[in-house]
């Protein structure tokens, strides 16, 4: 009975591992992402080992609306992220400040997480983001803030983050890959411009009705920046909160 107990014990503790690790073999059930795996895992694979990334890794993402890039970030066993890849938008939608309703064209602006991985998206391939979050739907006030906001490829946009396809094939995979290791939420820093002293300076200037938010903003960038780690994010009465 104690035998049995255990082994009991023994398949509970181990399903949210098992349910992590199907992720790859559900996705690679579809064909664009065969593809994206056949084109490009063996370089990434490479790639990783060059740059002591090996074994399971956590990806975090940053983007910058201003200098059109977006920056994708790798740790495995280390405590800080490591410089990956960059890539830059290849289309461009509204201009700098939150997105605020439906249809407005803008980008967001802010700490996002990926929540959807489509293998079959219009966009070739996509990474949904869970825009919006607390912050914006108070921003937003009695306005639909819009929804259904992805880093995907096709080189379009109204207010998404476009790469090409050969690029978004390379996101994915890695994506899928830190999902299939354990990493569940993966994190997407969407900053207005890279926010050092001077850029914010000129840009406040040009945007003033932003400077509120951008400097409840500008802590994550700097944090990042200092410490290659990801700072904890909350959000209380339309603000975020950094430790």
């Amino acid at each position: 009975m104690k035998r049995f107990l255990n082994l009991i014990f023994l398949v509970i503790t181990m399903l949210p591992a098992l349910a992590q690790s199907d992720i790859k073999n559900k996705q690679l059930k579809f064909e664009r992402v065969r593809n994206a795996y056949d084109e490009k895992w063996t370089a990434l694979q490479t790639d990783l080992k060059k740059a002591g990334l090996g074994g399971k890794i956590e990806i975090c993402i940053t983007a910058y609306k201003t200098e059109g890039v977006l920056e994708l970030w790798i740790k495995n066993k280390k405590h800080q992220f490591t410089l990956f890849k960059t890539y830059n938008f290849c289309s461009h939608s509204g201009t700098l400040g939150p997105k605020v309703k439906e249809n407005d064209g803008q980008t967001p602006e802010g700490c996002y997480y990926i929540n959807v991985l489509n293998p079959v998206s219009t966009y070739h391939l996509s990474l949904g983001l869970n825009y919006p979050n607390a912050v914006d739907k108070l921003r937003s006030g009695e306005q639909r803030p819009g929804s259904d906001i992805y880093i995907h490829g096709n080189c379009v946009t109204i207010g998404c983050i476009p790469l090409t396809d050969e690029k978004i094939k390379e996101v994915y995979v890695l994506a899928v890959e830190a999902q299939d290791g354990g990493q569940s939420k993966i994190p997407v820093f969407i900053f207005p411009f890279k926010m050092t002293s001077a850029n914010m300076n000129k840009y406040i200037t040009q945007f003033p009705a932003q400077q509120i938010f951008w400097k409840n903003l500008q802590p994550a960038y700097d944090y990042f920046k200092a410490h290659k780690k990801l700072p904890a994010v909350s959000e209380l009465e339309g603000k975020y909160v950094f430790k």
